[in-house]
């Protein structure tokens, strides 16, 4: 280890090679199937940050070789109209994989219109049914922030077993999904959260710690254990005084790099593997209809 400066845990390289093996997968599936892989992201309204994830995701899907149905609809579209248009894509035998992208305007509700995607094409693993499949340790599809997670630390063998495992962050889409996946790969799993006392006397234990809470830069060097292995989830826009915006994320990367041996950088560590999780949940979706053919 180089003194005093962390390892970095690269999804933005790691997601490139996912994509490659991906793009493989679908060359020698696609003989079988007679299609390509498809991916419908549905987007309503116009939030700037929403529409460049979206175009991310069709920007991978082609890269790939994946077929994308996105749609866009405008923001006072109704919760019948899409879903209506859930409906069809559940019936759709092009479509593997649906994913609502969030947020959603005011008037929609987004757990509902999540239930009425087919947990087969559940591309964003946050269906009821998959969730209560990971809650059991039954194969399904994977959240894919939390999958992202787990596949960077398998890829730099990073072990789990044994070890003191701290998620701060408590949300469905990331915090509580983690921590089961770490508890099935035999680590011992705290969740921490905004209400939790003492934080950093729960951060300092960890040697694995993921900042999961979407508060800038809230983890620093003295809530990090020496030689510890620093996961950033979160990804904050933060303005200076002179008004340039910046991306951040949950931990203070500078100073934490000082005392972590590996650590994500923000952007560039958990956010590539977010999409790569994504096109993986919708290629193994692509697989069981092989599997169901034959």
């Amino acid at each position: 280890m180089e003194t005093n400066t962390a390892k970095l845990l690269d999804g933005k390289a790691l997601a490139t090679k996912i994509q490659q093996e991906l793009s493989a997968t679908i060359t020698r599936l696609q003989p079988h199937i007679g299609r390509p892989p498809g991916l419908a992201v549905l987007m309503v309204g116009d939030n700037p940050a929403s529409a460049a994830y979206v175009r991310g995701k069709e920007r991978a899907c082609t890269k790939i070789g994946m077929a994308s149905f996105g749609k866009h609809f405008p923001t006072q579209t109704t919760q019948a109209e899409l879903e209506e248009v859930i409906h069809h894509l559940n019936q759709d035998e092009r479509v593997d994989g649906i994913l609502v992208q969030l947020p959603l305007p005011n008037h929609l509700d987004a757990i509902s219109l999540l239930h009425q995607i087919d947990p087969g094409k559940d591309a964003d693993g946050l269906h009821p049914v998959n969730l209560g499949k990971l809650l059991r340790s039954e194969p399904g599809l994977r959240s894919c922030t939390p999958a992202g997670v787990m596949r960077l630390l398998q890829e730099y063998e990073i072990s789990l077993r044994s070890k003191q495992a701290v998620v701060v962050g408590r949300s469905i889409l990331v915090g509580k999904p983690l921590a089961l996946m770490l508890l099935q790969a035999d680590a011992t799993v705290t969740i921490a959260h905004s209400r939790s006392h003492n934080l950093p006397a729960i951060t300092k234990n960890a040697d694995i710690l993921i900042a999961a809470v979407g508060r800038p830069e809230l983890i620093t060097a003295q809530m990090v254990k020496p030689g510890a292995v620093v996961v950033d989830v979160g990804i904050n826009r933060v303005t200076d005084d002179n008004g340039n915006s910046r991306l951040v994320g949950d931990v203070q990367f500078e100073s934490v790099a000082n005392v972590a041996e590996f650590l994500t950088p923000v952007p560039g560590g958990v956010g590539p593997m977010t999409v790569a999780m994504l096109l993986q949940n919708t290629v193994d979706s692509y697989s069981q209809r092989l599997k169901t053919k034959e």
